[in-house]
């Protein structure tokens, strides 16, 4: 097939990219190469997937490495951009991986989410609509439970209550999407990612933070007291399901009712899922497993709950699992041993 996977700069496109292309499909990848964080690991990443530059505006060039994979710098909202990029392409899949991420930075830069999360979305929406693409495949989020409490998170119960911008626009996608798969019939899966972690993982999220400030001989920040719980998921796992996903568009669900709806799919051609290790993991327990690999103490400075983040995570992944035959395999000890190793030679320490 000939796939577009946005993001390819980034943590999960990266690898997704590097997997379809490794398979036999024709991937083009996108990303603006932003610097919310260390742009040295974005560039790493497309160095790793055989790209040598330069990153030109507009300009496609192909992989070294791969010769089906090829990546153009483009900002989602470039609308005349993506027009062209899908009338000269013909792509049978789209799977949209590129965002603006973070809960955090959500609470000082909100709009940076709205250009991108939101007025980027809508551009992708549009180009599938009108170049007959067979599947739209979207990165939504676990932090859309918001103030939900049951356990494990389910996508068949109501997530109306987020507590991020973030995950209001992930929200938001979810929604726009089944518009356009009601309206246009364009098939859409939305896949609601737990915590990814492992080798070229993002430099703000908690791994990369910790094993950085403890190799440093740094504090780490520990919010809620350490008293969280992540669903940590390794990106092999997480590549794997996505593709699965990828080659199986929903067709609708005939069993849906409008008065009793499930939020996870329609009688439209749209479906959500968790995508997670389904084993929650105590913080501290994952800092005590990076201890024991790194050989060296963290040293650990408390904090309260920060705004607009939760105290746990935890996937039911049962539709993916019956629907998909998706079960994810990486223990926490191989996963983060896999991401020291890593880390150590990227940064040579």
């Amino acid at each position: 097939m000939k796939i577009l996977v946005t993001g390819t700069a980034g943590f999960i496109g990266f690898k997704l990219a590097l997997d379809l292309a490794a398979r036999g499909d024709q991937v083009i990848g996108i990303d603006n190469i932003n610097d919310y964080y260390d742009v040295r690991v974005k560039y790493g990443r497309l160095e790793h997937s055989g790209f040598s530059g330069p990153y030109d505006p507009g300009k496609l060039i192909w992989s070294e490495k791969y010769p089906d994979l090829g990546f153009m710098r483009i900002n989602l909202e470039d609308r005349e951009g993506l027009e062209k990029l899908f009338r000269e392409n013909k792509f049978d899949r789209v799977c949209h991986l590129a965002a603006q991420a973070g809960v955090r930075y959500s609470l000082t830069n909100p709009h940076a989410y709205v250009d991108s999360n939101l007025v980027g979305y809508i551009n992708l929406l549009e180009c599938c609509r009108h170049n007959d693409v067979e599947h739209f495949v979207f990165a939504s989020s676990s932090s859309v439970y918001g103030l939900n409490e049951n356990q494990p998170f389910s996508t068949h119960d109501n997530v109306d209550h987020p507590v991020s911008l973030y995950a209001a626009t992930k929200k938001s996608n979810e929604l726009m999407a089944h518009t356009y798969a009601h309206l246009y019939g364009l098939p859409c899966t939305g896949l609601r990612f737990f915590t990814v972690y492992g080798p070229w993982g993002r430099p703000d999220m908690a791994l990369f933070l910790f094993t950085k400030a403890i190799l440093e001989d740094r504090p780490i920040d520990v919010f809620n007291y350490g008293r969280m719980q992540r669903d940590f998921t390794y990106i092999d796992d997480i590549s794997e399901g996505v593709i699965r996903v990828v080659d199986k568009p929903p067709s609708g669900n005939p069993l849906w009712r409008g008065d009793k709806p499930d939020p996870s799919s329609s009688i439209a051609p749209y479906k959500i899922y968790n995508i997670g290790n389904n084993n929650p993991v105590p913080l501290m327990d994952f800092i005590s497993a990076l201890e024991k690999i790194l050989k060296k103490k963290a040293r650990k400075n408390l904090l309260p709950m920060q705004p607009g983040d939760v105290p746990a995570t935890y996937a039911d992944v049962d539709d993916l699992v019956q629907d998909l035959g998706y079960r994810p395999e990486t223990s926490i000890e191989e996963g983060i041993s896999r991401f020291v190793e890593w880390y150590r030679d990227f940064f040579k320490v």
